[in-house]
């Protein structure tokens, strides 16, 4: 049986830029839905690292690596929300697992652990976009509590094809004393319904 383990990064060795690459290239290649349209290069891959593990460093992000004996085979992300009024909040992004260890159930540990160091972090609620004929992706999120919140049809463009884009979130608590007032009306932002 293999031995999986989550890692959480802050840097990253060549080795694991290597692995990483190899995730990516491979779930690409095999035509996951995860923004690319063709495998991207290790130049481009450890670019984008870069900028990821940055982000972790500043406590606006989170890293995980999901190791099957030793060898990176899956990865994902969490961002924070980029303005004051959105720092409660974070996108889960770039979730992969590698073609080759499907099946071991790395999708769901890697976006629970998400979710969980996300709570631990102080976040609010987590959201993440998926494309609409992602059903695995859909049904995984919605079993660990995820609800749909917004579908704009066909509105990510893979070539000449297009596919809806799926939003859903997840509360992960807020501190006492918060007040939730979802859509009412008054307060700062606010503005009238306008009456024709």
């Amino acid at each position: 049986m293999s031995e999986i383990e989550l890692r959480w990064l802050t840097e990253a060795t060549d080795q694991q830029r290597t692995e990483i690459h190899t995730v990516v290239h491979d779930v690409v290649a095999a035509g996951g839905a995860v923004g690319y349209h063709e495998p991207p290069t290790l130049d481009r891959i450890s670019t984008w690292l870069d900028g990821v593990l940055k982000q972790v460093r500043d406590n606006d992000a989170a890293f995980v690596t999901a190791l099957v004996d030793g060898e990176v085979k899956a990865v994902g992300l969490w961002r924070r929300g980029g303005t004051a009024v959105f720092q409660h909040r974070a996108e889960i992004q770039q979730i992969m697992a590698a073609p080759s260890a499907r099946g071991l159930g790395l999708g769901r540990r890697v976006v629970q652990g998400l979710i969980d160091h996300a709570r631990e972090a102080g976040i609010e609620i987590v959201m993440l976009g998926t494309r609409g004929n992602n059903h695995g992706a859909i049904e995984l999120y919605e079993s660990l509590g995820f609800r749909e919140c917004g579908r704009m049809p066909n509105a990510i463009a893979v070539g000449n094809e297009r596919w809806d884009d799926v939003w859903m979130y997840l509360p992960l608590g807020y501190p006492e004393g918060t007040i939730l007032n979802g859509a009412k009306p008054g307060g700062l932002g606010s503005s009238p319904r306008r009456t024709v």
